[in-house]
């Protein structure tokens, strides 16, 4: 019964990550003037860019314990992607603010978490 517990809930985290990537993927295009003609529908750069991200949380090994991509040890990314990432985690994160605020504080108290926690155990070596 566990195992099928923890089953259900790594998909719903998996949908959530799908989600929030897409929202922020899709505020980016957007303020960058890289929509289409159609309200909604992605530039072929950011739907590239969000299929691969899709891929990657469909075959993360961590997602059991991990909180987001950037407090993960292993950056899965390829290097042209991970820069396109980036570039959208700038642009949309703020933004998502007024948005969808609960998933934005989430992952900024995850954030500054992880970083505290990364501090404290250079601190100790």
């Amino acid at each position: 019964m566990k195992n099928k517990m923890n089953t259900i809930s790594l998909e719903s985290k998996r949908k959530e990550e799908k989600a929030l990537i897409a929202s922020m993927i899709g505020i980016y295009c957007k303020g960058n003037g890289h929509d289409g003609k159609h309200e909604g529908i992605l530039c072929p750069e950011c739907q590239a860019l969000l299929s691969y991200a899709y891929q990657k949380i469909d075959k993360c090994p961590f997602m059991e314990t991990k909180t987001f991509c950037s407090t993960c040890t292993v950056h899965c990314y390829r290097a042209d992607m991970q820069e396109q990432i980036r570039r959208v985690m700038k642009y949309a994160g703020p933004r998502m603010l007024f948005v969808h605020p609960v998933p934005a504080v989430k992952h900024m108290i995850n954030t500054v978490a992880a970083i505290l926690k990364k501090r404290k155990e250079t601190r100790k070596e």
